[in-house]
């Protein structure tokens, strides 16, 4: 696209802000890199038709700071991630000469593209942005770029905001490419390279699928039952969707596992082990369910929380901890909704212990028959509904700092497709969790209440 070119995105709404783009630039990796597979295994499969994960990175700049100093250090320092990550560059494709094996596949001169664009609207600005209250998705989705076509992997838009006073870091990867881990990596080791000598780039990925193994043959399992793209998509987004930022503070999830401990104790019953995590998915899952005002108290239907959960430490043997690809496997929370959509002890003591349960069964079952079933358990929880959740506070994405300052926003825009809950570090609380959320507006407006109201009661129970 050339320079100047308005880019209006396919399906943007009236309320989306008009972009004017300035530049399109292509990082290649070493021209001496040959032509290179790389193999999807077991754990990228899962994901070939999954819709790409987006991510929004948001930065306050100084009223004097070099903009074109910045846009250009942006530009050079990504090269050299991408030599590193020289994978994300290339495409996703079938072998030739096979029917289901697939690969990532670079050959000299491949690239990926980075587009420098500027936010036309004068009433759009970093502050209307970063708010944890309900935005638009209309309003942030266009400041994320499309994959390429053809099997695209990476794409990455910069976007100068109202009067250059705040830049967007769009980030779009297709999940079959990485998982969260590797995803954040790239963008960790881009960061350090635009720091210059300031910051030590983090360790080198391990490009290497010699070194990971799969006795029990998932592959063949699994690519003859992925779940197609309406699958992976559990709600439709609608044009008047929401998203919104929830914290829950160290010390309010400390206040969710002293109720799940002292509610275990009152049913006479050994407390589950209820890490920061478990806590946090237990509160927003039990939030949620009584936002969807489902679940009586008689109400004995099943409902599911999909996470992630990582094996690289568990594999055998295991993998680096900078393997690339993706390397976690589903964890099924399971329990009925009646229990979950309860107000008060009773629904959290539910809802967290059947995600330590789900956390214990997932690992217990790496290298098992367990692992066999995953794609028909999760086409028996999707009629069930399902919860999922995208991200993790072990990212640290908001220590993603290229020399202009750590980010003053991070957003998982695709969740608003997935139906996902976004989870990442707290920016402002040592120990805390945030939380994003996509809803349509009454829904929204439903969760927001039950979890203010939850809040509340943590802090006033006797």
């Amino acid at each position: 696209m050339a320079p100047d070119q308005q880019q209006v995105p396919t399906g943007a709404s009236s309320s989306s802000p008009r972009l004017r783009v300035v530049d399109t630039t292509l990082a290649r990796p070493s021209l001496s890199l040959p032509e290179t597979s790389l193999p999807l295994t077991f754990f990228d499969i899962i994901w070939l038709h999954s819709p790409p994960v987006e991510r929004l990175f948001f930065y306050r700049l100084a009223p004097d700071a070099d903009v074109a100093a910045i846009i250009s250090k942006l530009k050079d320092s990504l090269q050299k991630a991408v030599q590193a990550f020289y994978p994300l560059s290339g495409r996703l494709r079938l072998a030739p000469g096979t029917s289901n094996r697939y690969e990532l596949y670079y050959r000299p001169g491949d690239a990926v593209t980075f587009t420098v664009a500027e936010c036309g609207d004068d009433d759009v600005g970093i502050d209307d942005l970063v708010t944890a209250d309900p935005r638009e998705v209309s309003k942030i989705a266009t400041l994320v770029p499309p994959l390429p076509k053809g099997g695209g992997l990476l794409a990455l838009q910069a976007t100068l905001l109202s009067e250059r006073r705040g830049l967007a870091i769009g980030v779009t990867v297709h999940h079959a490419a990485c998982d969260g881990s590797g995803s954040t990596h790239f963008l960790h080791t881009w960061a350090a390279a635009c720091c210059g000598a300031e910051a030590p780039p983090p360790p080198p990925p391990v490009i290497d699928r010699t070194i990971f193994s799969d006795p029990r043959g998932l592959y063949d399992v699994f690519s003859q039952d992925t779940p197609s793209a309406d699958e992976m998509e559990f709600v439709k987004m609608s044009d008047d969707q929401l998203f919104a930022t929830f914290a829950l503070s160290k010390d309010d999830l400390q206040r969710v596992k002293d109720v799940v401990a002292d509610e275990a104790a009152r049913r006479g019953v050994k407390p589950p082990r209820c890490s920061s995590l478990v806590a946090t998915f237990g509160f927003v899952w039990s939030c949620y369910l009584r936002a969807k005002e489902s679940g009586g108290a008689g109400d004995d239907r099943m409902t599911c929380l999909l996470f992630p959960v990582d094996h690289r430490s568990r594999m055998t043997p295991p993998l680096p901890d900078k393997y690339y690809g993706n390397c976690v496997g589903p964890a099924f929370a399971m329990a009925p909704k009646g229990e979950l959509a309860a107000a008060g002890a009773g629904g959290l003591f539910s809802a967290c212990a059947a995600v330590a349960a789900s956390i214990d069964e997932a690992v217990s079952g790496l290298g098992t028959s367990s692992m066999d079933v995953w794609m028909d358990r999760f086409r028996e929880a999707v009629p069930m509904g399902v919860l999922s959740v995208a991200g993790s506070p072990k990212f640290r994405v908001y220590e993603l700092d290229f020399g202009f300052g750590r980010p003053v926003k991070v957003d998982i825009v695709s969740v608003a497709r997935t139906g996902a809950v976004a989870v990442a570090e707290s920016p402002t609380s040592a120990g805390g969790i945030e939380v994003g959320v996509s809803l349509q507006p009454a829904g929204m407006d439903r969760y927001r209440k039950c979890f203010a109201d939850a809040i509340a009661w943590l802090h006033h129970r006797k």
